[in-house]
């Protein structure tokens, strides 16, 4: 095969498996964004703050399963194989969406709808629970020399566009219907958009292979299902280290996208157009600094931006909103999510492949999973009704900052813990950490 065949290749191999990945956090930022009307919808209550509340519960009970889709599909896949379980997973996810979108309102059917709004959010939330890994380990195995991070980097920027996407689809239903039809029916747009996209992407996946490094190493052998389970628990200290170490990138994420337009309007009293655009170019700068930061992690090391990134972040987290809440507005909004963007995607760009790495090559899949999913369901997924708590309890509209600093904290002591000499000394290493031009391999 040429250069430029096997070029075209692995482009056309990144693009097909971050589509997924692309309608995972489409759907879970539609979710976020129109949280408040979602809350009149289903969860009606003589308290503003309680009903936007389980509203933000529901958003974060997705997460929950998470964990348990990491172990169950993650190990799937680390068994029959890395296509077989994002096909899977595309599935489930698009029932729970559609079983969102058209679900009636409290008014019409009672309990029965909130009930399954919720089951349809934990629905994806399982599928949800080892995409990112499956994707991540699937562009992992199928990168060039050196250029692991760039690759990785891929699957989080796709979520990017999902959340660019979102953003303008927002902006437009906001123009095009009134505020009283937006909370009547117009926020179900969006969903419904999600579910016509549902077709089409999974006609491109389903046209993706399975990678070389799976086939060569299931060839001869093919671990039992108890035998991957059984290498998860041996390994669980890389697991909870990895669970530590993706709380930053959980956090941060959530905290820029998916609270952004709740906290814009409900906390800092500006326009949903306004916020929309905030969310919208931070969405637009992640995913231009996502692959530029997971390259540089391939030139100067993991190490260097996991540390520098979460100094960053427990330094400037609460001045940066402090400055922000003490005269809000929307260039202020812009100018400090624009700043953690930048902070993020440096952390993000080097974690996921740095996730990747430390993770033992049989349960490569499902210890990336849930590692992920732990950090998202405990932390992450959270944010967004977590900060709205801390806010009402604390009357400190910049508290979020202060979550955002004890993330990136765990993220410092993370990283420090999972150094090759540590692990060594532990005898918890994966037996193939090797340091290459300050950047970790384990082919």
């Amino acid at each position: 095969m040429s250069s430029q065949s096997a070029r075209r290749t692995h482009i056309k191999s990144v693009v097909i498996v971050s589509s997924g990945n692309f309608l995972e956090m489409y759907d879970f930022m539609v979710f976020g964004y129109y949280a408040s009307w979602i809350a009149k919808a289903f969860f009606p209550s003589s308290s503003e703050f309680a009903s936007l509340m389980l509203s933000l519960g529901t958003f974060g009970a997705g997460f929950l399963m998470r964990p348990i889709g990491g172990m169950v599909l993650g190990a799937y896949m680390d068994r029959h194989g890395r296509r077989a379980g994002l096909l899977l997973t595309f599935a489930l996810m698009g029932i729970g969406t559609l079983s969102i979108a058209g679900m009636p309102p409290f008014a019409s059917i009672g309990l029965i709808a909130p009930l399954l709004v919720v089951v349809g959010r934990l629905l994806q939330g399982f599928s949800a629970g080892v995409q990112v890994g499956g994707a991540s380990v699937y562009l992992s195995e199928i990168s060039t020399p050196g250029h692991r991070g760039f690759y990785v980097s891929w699957q989080s920027a796709s979520q990017q566009m999902a959340v660019v996407f979102a953003a303008l689809l927002g902006l437009m239903v906001n123009r095009l219907v009134t505020f009283d039809q937006l909370a009547r029916w117009g926020w179900r747009i969006p969903f419904f958009v999600g579910c016509a996209l549902i077709p089409f992407l999974f006609a491109i996946r389903n046209s993706f292979q399975e990678t070389p490094a799976f086939l060569a190493r299931t060839q001869a052998h093919r671990p039992a299902l108890s035998a991957v389970y059984a290498s998860m628990l041996a390994n669980w200290r890389v697991v909870a280290l990895g669970t530590m170490l993706a709380t930053m990138t959980t956090v941060s994420f959530y905290l820029i996208t998916a609270y952004t337009p709740t906290y814009g309007t409900s906390e800092l009293h500006l326009t949903v157009f306004n916020s929309m655009i905030v969310t919208l170019c931070v969405g637009i700068s992640n995913f231009i600094l996502l692959p530029i930061m997971g390259s540089l992690s391939d030139r100067v090391g993991r190490r260097p931006l996991l540390v520098g990134c979460s100094v960053l972040a427990i330094l400037t987290g609460y001045p940066t909103l402090s400055w922000l809440v003490s005269d809000p507005s929307f260039a202020r909004l812009l100018v400090v999510e624009l700043w953690l963007s930048l902070v993020y995607a440096g952390y993000n760009g080097a974690m996921v492949v740095f996730l990747t790495e430390i993770m033992p090559v049989d349960v490569r899949t499902s210890g990336f999973s849930i590692a992920y999913s732990l950090a998202t369901a405990i932390f992450g997924g959270f944010t967004p009704a977590i900060c709205t708590y801390l806010i009402h309890v604390t009357g400190n509209k910049a508290i979020p900052g202060v979550w955002l600093s004890a993330a990136a904290l765990c993220g410092l002591v993370a990283t420090a813990a999972l150094s090759p000499r540590r692990l060594a000394l532990t005898g918890k290493g994966t037996g193939s950490i090797v340091e290459s031009a300050g950047a970790i391999s384990t082919d």
